[in-house]
């Protein structure tokens, strides 16, 4: 067989699949999925893109400070989106800031799945007493709202922290914050998984040969319980993103040095009263469109990796 047609059957093996089918045939999936990509793509390469770096005192005026969009009376073209309240050019703060927030919702969302699959894992495969434990602890943390859960480990990391380290680790107390406010999830839907999974005859006979059980949970049960993970893990990173926006506009969050979309959104609505619209006008729409493309992408997932609706 040619080489060409070895690449051509790859191709059509690689179209035939469900769930590329399912992409390609969801126009909302695909615009989310761009509108995500773009947005997360414009974030990171912020340095290269935007007009003006918010972090270097030398391109930052206090005299164009409150300065609004070039479209509007008083603006300048220099700042398509005008600028905040220390001169910072908005167009520049809003993908700098956003590139914060999606680490920060990334990163939270990789901890709190490493935590909650882990526990979840072991909970469904050995049963009894330790299942009882690891269950329990996740119930009495569902009964708490989340952001209070969050707020409660945001408060004990800062007291923890010398107070001339608590500015410099404050978007590492978020992470762990958020890591912790969400394994439950997690947790609960690995459990569920591992319990089918450990029933399967190919448990039992990697049970029955000897193979330890870190080796059965590792190579055998946690690759099949990844399909509804990945799903909690994609809507997860939409609420991760919004969980550090509310801290940082209730001032619990990245402090204003270090602008993220919830800073540079408390930090408008200071002024939104006084005419200002566009300092949280911008930011706000720039939250809400990532993460509603997320979120749409997240519901793609959920159905496009159900086999029940295939």
């Amino acid at each position: 067989m040619s080489s060409p047609d070895i690449q051509k059957s790859r191709w059509q093996r690689f179209t035939d699949n469900d769930i590329v089918y399912s992409f390609v045939t969801t126009p909302s999936a695909m615009v989310a999925a761009l509108i995500a990509f773009i947005a997360i793509a414009a974030a990171f390469a912020a340095p290269l893109i935007a007009p003006y770096d918010p972090f270097d005192p030398a391109q930052i005026s206090l005299w164009d400070g409150k300065m609004p969009p070039a479209w509007v009376e008083g603006g300048s073209p220099a700042y398509v989106l005008g600028t905040d309240n220390q001169g910072r050019d908005m167009l520049s703060t809003i993908l700098y800031g956003g590139r914060i927030s999606i680490v920060v919702g990334i990163t939270a969302v990789f901890l709190g799945m490493l935590l909650g699959v882990t526990l979840g894992v072991i909970s469904g495969y050995f049963g009894g007493m330790v299942d009882t434990v690891i269950m329990r602890m996740a119930d009495v943390q569902l009964t708490i709202p989340g952001i209070l859960v969050a707020i409660l480990i945001n408060g004990i990391g800062r007291a923890a922290l010398p107070l001339e380290l608590r500015e410099d680790f404050a978007i590492y107390v978020v992470i762990v914050a958020i890591g912790l406010t969400d394994w439950p999830q997690f947790a609960r839907v690995a459990r569920g998984a591992t319990l089918v999974e450990a029933e399967k005859e190919y448990v039992q006979s990697a049970r029955v040969i000897g193979l330890p059980g870190w080796i059965i949970m590792i190579r055998h049960i946690l690759p099949n319980t990844m399909r509804p993970i990945l799903v909690i893990a994609t809507i997860g990173l939409a609420l991760a993103i919004i969980a550090e926006a509310t801290l940082s506009f209730l001032g619990q969050g990245i402090p204003p040095t270090t602008p993220s979309l919830g800073t540079l959104i408390r930090v408008g609505n200071e002024y939104l009263f006084s005419g200002l619209w566009w300092i949280t006008f911008f930011p706000a729409i720039s939250l809400v469109i990532l993460v509603f493309a997320v979120n749409l992408l997240g519901d793609w997932m959920r159905d496009a990796l159900n086999p029940k609706l295939r």
